[in-house]
């Protein structure tokens, strides 16, 4: 059986991969999945200090301190950016790094620059809570923002939803130990929508055609749980 670490994206928590880690355990999988500083149930820790090297210490130091090897590095949305910078610092235990529907960020790159588009809308949305910049206020139906369109599961995911650092999104990665995490074996999980939008040739050519994609919200994980669930069992198996 496998260990993930399942990393979330912007403005979300650990919470949001519950439907997948219970399928994940319950095939025989450990599965870990925080929630990063200053979000969720850790956002009594925000401060103007977190940005994208806080996150990728997060989530390395939980490797390092769970004494965790040859781990599946699972990276939603701007959570691309976090296991990236993870994989980077700890490649020797990380076993596999899989992007779900995430951002795939070269050498110097901020998510800022990665995902203009997405990213400068959300920008707009900048405002200061005690002295720290936030973008992605949390409001009513915001999860259909994220592709979650069931009354139900739209109403759990905005309850849960947290505004998101803006530093996070605007700081450069920087890599310190590239050549050996592009050894590290990938695997891509995209939304269709995305395709478009995203260099597939390359993705194929890294990844050695491990390159899937479903009809559905960005929050495919919750979503489409079981779809997920069952190609993250399947790369457990290779």
């Amino acid at each position: 059986m496998a260990t993930f670490v399942l990393v979330h994206g912007g403005g979300h928590g650990g919470w949001c991969y519950k439907p997948v880690a219970q399928r994940l355990r319950a095939l025989g999988h450990e599965v870990h999945a925080p929630t990063l500083s200053g979000l969720a149930d850790r956002a009594h820790l925000l401060s103007g200090d977190i940005d994208l090297e806080t996150h990728i210490a997060d989530v390395a130091g939980l490797l390092e301190f769970e004494d965790l090897a040859g781990v599946i590095l699972v990276g939603h949305s701007y959570g691309g950016m976090v296991i990236t910078g993870a994989a980077d610092r700890q490649p020797g235990r990380v076993g596999h790094r899989v992007y779900l529907d995430a951002a795939y960020p070269r050498d110097g790159e901020s998510l800022y620059e990665h995902a203009y588009e997405a990213i400068h809308g959300a920008r707009q949305g900048l405002h200061e809570v005690a002295g720290v910049p936030l973008v992605m206020a949390p409001m009513a139906g915001m999860a259909a923002f994220f592709g979650v369109t069931d009354p139900q599961l739209g109403a759990w995911t905005d309850a849960r939803l947290t505004a998101q650092p803006w530093k996070c999104f605007d700081q450069a990665l920087v890599l310190q130990n590239e050549a050996a995490m592009r050894k590290i074996p990938e695997s891509h999980l995209i939304c269709s929508s995305t395709v478009p939008g995203r260099d597939m040739a390359l993705l194929t050519e890294r990844s050695q055609g491990r390159v899937w994609d479903i009809d559905t919200g960005h929050d495919l994980m919750l979503t489409e749980p079981d779809w997920v669930t069952g190609r993250l069992d399947a790369i457990a198996g290779l």
